[in-house]
C-alpha cells in the first residue's frame, strides 16, 4: 500500500475524528450543497473483479469457461494436468448431476494405474494444477482458505493431496510451499475445507490437487482466498483500503454496459438474483467485456463492501431493454439495435426490482429477507437509491418499460429514490439526452445519471452546469466521466471541472469517476482510477484528485471567499464547510504554466488559526505507471490567517483543511 496514501488518510482520519460530534451553525453566505457529491462506480471491466478486488486466487475454479466468451477457451482453461510419479489417468467435462443448475459444468478425474503410485522424490498422484491470475502470489507465513467439492464415484475412499508450489520450469521438480491431505468418502457432493500456510513469499505460485489412489472422482468450485481480506469479507486488501482511502460517499455497482448484457445482446442480461445465495448456486456468466464472470463478486458481497465502507448502496437494474450496441449495434449507430422484451411480460423486471428492496431492507420473515439473513446480514441494509438503467438509448420503446416501471416500482416503495439516466454521450444537443431529459421532467424523476468521456481541454472550458435551470425537481448524478488521458494534465482538468460541480452541488447531488479499475495486462479501457497487478495497486494522479475531493466533502458551499487574480479558465475555487465536524475546506486549482496568487478571506468563520495543507503538482506531462509513481500529495500542517494571500504554482492542486 502508497505510504504517502496511508499517511494522507492517517492525518484526514485524525483530524476528522477529533471533531466529529461537534455540529456548528454555518456562517451566513453559505449555500446548501450535496453531501454524498463524490462516490465510486464499479464495474466489472478490465478484470476488475475476478483477479482483482474479488480475492480469490484460482482461475476458473467451477470449470465454467466456455468457447461463447472467448476463442479457444473451455472447461479446462487455466488448468493442467499433472502426474507425478508418471500416475496413467485422464480427466473429463461433465454436465450430468452437477452440484447445482446453476453451476452445470464439472470435472471428472479418472485414475487408471493398477498398482501404486511410484514416488517420485516424495511427488505422486494424478491431478490438477492452477497458477491463478499471472501466477498466484503468496507471502511468508500467511494463511489461505483452500475449499472444494468432490464427489466419490469409484474405488475406495480416496486421499487428496493439497499443494501450494513454485514451480521450477520443465522437468524441474516443483518447490513445496505448503500441503496438506483430505480424505474425499461421500458419494455425493460434499464441500471439504483446509487452511494452507505459505513457507517463503513467492510471486507464481501454483495450486496442485493430486489424487492418490486409483478409481474415479469428481471435482468442482475449486477456490483458494487469503485468509487475511478486508474485514473478512472476501476482497482483495490493499485494493479495498485504496477505495476506503477514497472517503466515498456511494457505490454505484454492478456497471455499466454489464447491466444490460453490453454487445451480446438480451440474453446476457445481469440479474442479482442469481448472484446472492452459496457460491456454488451463483450463475455464472459471459462478461460484457470478453472474459467470465464468477459471481464470486455478487450483490451480497457489493452491499456488504458499502457497509464496510459507510458508502450508500447504488444498484442499477436492467429494464427488460438491452444495451443499443446488441447485435453489432455500435456499427449501426445511431439506428435501434435494442433487444426488448414484450411489455406483457415487463412484470418480471418490475418484480426484480421489488424484490431486491425487499432483499436489502425486508424484515428476515419476508421471503427475500431471509435470503439475504441466511447469508449471514440479519439486519437490513437500509438501501436508499436504486437505478433503472445504464445509459440506454433512449428509444420509444425504453421510454415506455422505463416508464412502466418506474411507476410501479415508485408507487410500492415511494422511500426509494430512483436514479434514471440521460443516454450514451449526455450532452445538449444530443438526441438521446433530450429525450431523456423530457421523460425525466415528465416523471419528475428525482435523479438522472449522465455519461461523458472527453478530452481534457473539454473539462477545462466547459462550466455546463452554471447553465442548467434551477427549477427542474429532476437533480444530477454525473455517473461516469473522465478526461481521455491519465496524465497530471488530465487530473488537474478533472479537478477544474469537479470545482465547478461543487459550485454547482445543489443541483449535482452524485458524481463517480470511471472506470475505477483496470488489471495490468488484461485492461479493456483507458484511462482507469487505479490499476493493479498481483502484487499492489498503482494509484493514478486522477486517483489523488478524487481522494482530496472525498476527503473535503460538506453541506455549504461558499462562492466569495476566494480571489484568484487575473483568472482563466485554468484557475477554480471552491471553500466548502462540513457543519457536522467543523471541518472547512478550501480548494485552489492552478493548471497553467504560471504562478497565481489566491486572496482568501475567512472573517465569518470562527477559530481559523491551522490547517492541513494537502499538495498535488507536478509537471503536466508526468503519469504515474508501472514504472515510476512520481506524483502523489504532499501533506503539511501550516498557520492561517483569516485573510492571506496563497501563492499557487504551475499545475498544481491545493487543498487547506481547517479545523473550526
Amino acid at each position: 500500500m502508497n505510504k504517502r496514501l496511508i499517511l494522507g488518510a492517517f492525518l484526514f482520519s485524525a483530524v476528522m475524528g477529533a471533531n466529529a460530534q461537534k455540529a456548528m451553525t454555518p456562517p451566513a453566505g453559505g449555500k446548501a450543497i450535496s453531501d454524498e457529491l463524490i462516490g465510486i462506480f464499479f464495474e466489472d471491466i478490465s478484470s476488475a473483479a475476478d483477479g482483482g478486488l474479488y480475492a480469490e486466487l484460482i482461475q476458473n475454479g467451477s470449470f465454467e469457461f466456455n468457447l461463447a466468451e472467448r476463442d479457444g477457451w473451455g472447461a479446462g482453461t487455466a488448468w493442467q494436468t499433472i502426474r507425478p510419479g508418471h500416475s496413467l489417468g485422464y480427466s473429463e467435462v461433465r454436465m450430468d448431476a452437477p452440484i447445482h443448475p446453476n453451476n452445470p459444468t464439472y470435472m471428472r478425474l479418472n485414475i487408471e494405474r493398477t498398482k501404486e503410485f511410484y514416488d517420485y522424490k516424495g511427488w505422486k498422484g494424478f491431478g490438477l494444477q492452477n497458477q491463478g491470475f499471472d501466477g498466484i502470489s503468496v507471502k511468508a507465513g500467511a494463511k489461505y482458505d483452500f475449499s472444494v467439492f468432490l464427489r466419490h464415484v469409484k474405488g475406495e475412499a480416496k486421499q487428496v493431496r493439497i499443494a501450494l508450489v513454485e514451480p521450477q520450469g520443465w522437468g524441474k521438480d516443483p518447490k513445496l510451499l505448503a500441503e496438506t491431505t483430505i480424505t474425499a468418502d461421500a458419494n455425493t457432493w460434499k464441500k471439504y475445507e483446509a487452511t494452507l500456510t505459505a513457507s517463503e513469499t513467492v510471486k507464481n505460485a501454483a495450486l496442485q490437487i493430486l489424487v492418490l489412489q486409483n478409481g474415479v472422482i469428481d471435482i468442482d468450485m475449486i477456490s483458494l482466498m487469503p485468509e487475511d481480506t478486508y474485514k473478512g469479507h472476501g476482497l482483495r486488501k490493499d485494493l479495498a483500503e485504496a477505495l476506503a482511502a477514497l472517503h466515498p460517499k456511494f457505490m454505484r455497482f454492478p456497471g455499466g454496459c454489464v447491466v444490460h448484457g453490453g454487445g451480446d445482446g438480451f440474453w446476457n442480461t445481469y440479474r442479482w438474483k442469481t448472484t446472492v445465495g452459496p457460491k456454488e448456486q451463483r450463475r455464472q456468466l459471459k462478461n460484457t467485456w470478453g472474459y467470465h464472470q464468477s459471481m464470486g463478486l455478487g450483490y451480497f458481497e457489493y452491499f456488504q463492501f458499502c457497509e464496510d465502507l459507510n458508502m450508500e448502496p447504488v444498484p442499477i437494474l436492467p429494464c427488460g431493454v438491452s444495451c443499443q450496441g446488441a447485435n453489432g449495434g455500435w456499427n449501426m449507430w445511431p439506428h435501434q439495435a435494442q433487444d426488448v422484451c414484450p411489455m406483457s411480460e415487463m412484470d418480471e423486471w418490475v418484480q426484480d426490482a421489488l424484490d431486491l428492496i425487499e432483499w436489502a431492507n425486508g424484515d428476515v420473515n419476508t421471503k427475500w429477507g431471509r435470503v439475504r439473513a441466511e447469508a449471514g446480514h440479519p439486519k437490513p441494509f437500509n438501501l436508499k437509491y436504486l437505478g433503472i438503467g445504464n445509459e440506454e438509448k433512449i428509444s420509444p420503446e425504453f421510454a415506455e418499460r422505463f416508464k412502466y416501471m418506474y411507476e410501479k416500482v415508485t408507487k410500492a416503495h415511494p422511500e426509494i429514490v430512483i436514479v434514471g439516466t440521460a443516454g450514451p454521450g449526455s450532452h445538449p444537443q444530443n438526441p438521446d439526452y433530450e429525450a431523456g431529459w423530457k421523460l425525466a421532467n415528465e416523471l419528475q424523476m428525482p435523479i438522472i445519471d449522465e455519461h461523458y468521456y472527453e478530452p481534457y481541454k473539454y473539462f477545462q472550458e466547459s462550466r455546463q452546469y452554471d447553465k442548467y435551470p434551477r427549477d427542474r425537481k429532476t437533480k444530477i448524478y454525473l455517473g461516469e466521466y473522465a478526461s481521455k488521458d491519465k496524465k497530471l494534465i488530465d487530473a488537474l482538468s478533472e479537478a477544474l471541472y469537479l470545482l465547478h460541480v461543487e459550485r454547482n452541488a445543489d443541483i449535482v447531488v452524485m458524481t463517480s469517476y470511471a472506470p475505477l479499475f483496470a488489471r495490468k495486462n488484461a485492461t479493456n479501457w483507458n484511462p482507469d482510477m487505479i490499476y493493479f497487478d498481483n502484487e499492489r495497486p498503482y494509484l493514478t494522479c486522477s486517483y489523488y484528485v478524487q481522494q482530496m475531493f472525498g476527503q473535503s466533502s460538506g453541506n455549504y458551499y461558499y462562492g466569495d471567499c476566494v480571489n484568484i487574480k487575473d483568472a482563466t479558465n485554468l484557475q477554480e475555487q471552491s471553500v466548502v464547510l462540513n457543519a457536522k465536524t467543523r471541518q472547512l475546506f478550501v480548494k485552489l486549482c492552478n493548471a497553467s504554466a504560471d504562478t497565481k496568487t489566491a486572496d482568501i478571506n475567512l472573517s465569518r468563520f470562527k477559530g481559523v488559526k491551522t490547517a492541513v495543507k494537502t499538495t498535488l503538482t507536478g509537471q503536466p506531462e508526468d503519469e504515474n505507471n508501472y514504472e515510476k509513481q512520481p506524483i502523489a500529495p504532499k501533506t503539511e500542517t501550516v498557520k492561517m490567517q483569516k485573510k492571506m494571500s496563497l501563492e499557487l504554482a504551475p499545475y498544481s492542486f491545493v487543498m487547506l483543511q481547517i479545523s473550526l
